[in-house]
């Protein structure tokens, strides 16, 4: 195996994760579509982390909590969408990693803070949307849409593309 590559093994493995993530971030945003009132608007005013301003700010105004809430539910359904089909993979990724952080900073598991609703898998700094995120970085850096996914298929047609023609 050249340097710099990932092995079959650790290729299915990766690509294995961003089909679970995928799934994650489809099912919420699937789950926020078809609910019949779903608003971030509690999340946001709960908000205890360093941008809680800026947070409760999105939830202040109805016309731009509906901005907010139509983002989070059509973002969270795409990136899982593009995630679970290797589709713009490197694209998905590091857009799942802004929601996410921007979930985790609303939010933050941070010693002191008290909130409404508890904590599932929270454990000081680290929380499961922190470990999300870091999966999320191994699947934007290893290409994982290329080697299992509409991504292998797009590049190929485009690599085709820009062959020079034959004479």
């Amino acid at each position: 195996m050249k340097e710099g590559t990932l092995s079959r093994v650790q290729m299915v493995t990766v690509v294995a994760l961003r089909v679970l993530i995928g799934w994650h971030f489809l099912y919420e945003g699937v789950s926020k579509l078809t609910a019949d009132a779903w608003s971030a608007k509690g999340y946001l005013l709960q908000s205890r982390g360093p941008l809680a301003e800026v947070f409760r700010w999105m939830a202040a105004d109805p016309e731009r909590l509906a901005t907010v809430d139509q983002l989070n539910m059509w973002g969270l359904t795409l990136i899982g969408l593009g995630l679970i089909l290797g589709c713009f993979t490197r694209l998905a990724s590091a857009s799942g990693i802004v929601v996410i952080l921007l979930f985790y900073l609303c939010n933050p598991p941070f010693v002191g803070y008290f909130y409404s609703i508890p904590a599932e898998g929270s454990y000081l700094i680290v929380n499961k949307n922190l470990v999300e995120l870091a999966a999320l970085a191994v699947i934007l850096v290893t290409g994982s849409g290329r080697a299992a996914g509409l991504d292998r298929i797009i590049h190929g047609l485009l690599k085709k593309r820009d062959r020079p023609a034959d004479s």
